[in-house]
Parts: C-alpha cells; sequence; structure tokens
C-alpha cells in the first residue's frame, strides 16, 4: 500500500561506483507536497543520492522507499511510471529535436506546458540545441511536467543560468509545491531555494551532516 505522508523515504543508505562508496549512510525523509532543498558543496555526493533515486545505480546497502513502497532495485521506467520524475543536471533534452518533438515524446498535454512557458511555445518549431541555456532548462523542465509527476527531482535547476530565468522556473516550482507535488531540489546556493523549500538538508563528505533554516546555510562563503 502506498504511504503518502512519506513520498521519499531513504534509510541508511549506502552507493558508489566500484570500490569507492560516495553515500555513507544517509537518512532522507521528503513528506508528500512538501519541498525539499538538499545543499551541499560539489563532491558531497548530492548526484549519486539523485541516481539511486532515480534507478541509475543502486543502493549497496540501506533502503529506499517510494510512496511507502520499497524500490530499492526498481529500473527507472518502473519508478517513472509509479509518478517518479528526474530533471538531471545537464538538462538531458535531444538537442537536434524541436521544442514541439521534444515533448511529444513524453506523451503529453503540450499546451499546458506552454501556457506555464510561452517562451517555448514560440519556439516551438526551433531545434532545442540551438536555444539559449535558460530557454533548454525550461524545456526540461517542461518535458517532466508533461508527464503530470508525483514525485520530482531536480538536479541543480540553477546551475548557470541567469537570475530572472532562475526565478522564473522557481517561480513555477512554487506552484507545483501549491498543487501537491512532491519536490526534493538539489542546489549548492541556499539563498535560491529558500522561498520555496519547506525543509533544508545539507549534504557533506557523502552523510545528511545538518537540517536548519535555509537562511543560515552557507558553503565557503556562498549561500
Amino acid at each position: 500500500m502506498i504511504d503518502l505522508a512519506k513520498m521519499i523515504e531513504l534509510s541508511d543508505v549506502h552507493a558508489g561506483y566500484g570500490r569507492i562508496e560516495v553515500l555513507r549512510g544517509v537518512s532522507l525523509n521528503v513528506p508528500r507536497g512538501t519541498v525539499t532543498a538538499l545543499l551541499g558543496p560539489n563532491g558531497a555526493g548530492k548526484s549519486t543520492l539523485v541516481k539511486v533515486l532515480s534507478g541509475q545505480i543502486r543502493a549497496t546497502a540501506g533502503h529506499v522507499h517510494l510512496g511507502g513502497v520499497h524500490v530499492n532495485d526498481a529500473p527507472p521506467d518502473e519508478l517513472a511510471r509509479a509518478g517518479l520524475c528526474t530533471i538531471p543536471e545537464g538538462r538531458a533534452i535531444f538537442p537536434n529535436l524541436t521544442v514541439a518533438e521534444n515533448l511529444r515524446l513524453m506523451r503529453g498535454d503540450a499546451e499546458l506546458v506552454y501556457q506555464r512557458f510561452p517562451k517555448l511555445k514560440a519556439r516551438h518549431r526551433q531545434l532545442a540545441g540551438s536555444m539559449s541555456g535558460g530557454e533548454q532548462q525550461m524545456l526540461a523542465f517542461s518535458r517532466a511536467l508533461i508527464t503530470d509527476p508525483a514525485v520530482l527531482v531536480i538536479d541543480e535547476l540553477s546551475m548557470g543560468l541567469a537570475p530572472v530565468i532562475v526565478a522564473e522556473l522557481y517561480e513555477v516550482v512554487g506552484e507545483l509545491a501549491r498543487s501537491g507535488v512532491t519536490m526534493l531540489i538539489v542546489e549548492q546556493f541556499a539563498e535560491t531555494a529558500s522561498a520555496v523549500a519547506d525543509q533544508v538538508v545539507v549534504m557533506t563528505h557523502g552523510e545528511i551532516s545538518a537540517g536548519s533554516d535555509l537562511a543560515t546555510v552557507y558553503f565557503g562563503g556562498t549561500s
């Protein structure tokens, strides 16, 4: 039975690459309909955690639950059918396809996406690879939204983007949060996520090291 109170739950999770252990006993709970910001410096293990959640790599120990269901060995397509969608670092769009073709592959209602991102509608015949970085991130975001996910995991949403684009993307994050979508957002910048996050989790050296008000979290002078 699906436990909607705990949409994402990791318990003492270990994972890595070969003999290199990256996650060292990570426990994390993201309640239904909330936004959690996962913060930490480069090399902290944040992206590895995202890969474990999305089924790209397996946990070597511990338990991963989605909606109360044990999903340690579930492949990415099974997780997607369960309502999990991931926006990976690097966007993962098809640059040689148009905006419309990228969205058509996800088999959803493109018009709903165009309502959120009018810029994409104006460029629906344009090759995705010829757009700006911000527009490509909007398209990556849109490819996730068109699947109507229950759980959305976003890896480095604001990386390399102009502040005005980041603000626009986070407005959509806020709208999704208010509609009940559960979200885990990986960020390096605490201030960026502060307007929408219900809780903050800090990761260093493959471990969850702190949880506190976003306004008090800093890394090497970067907030």
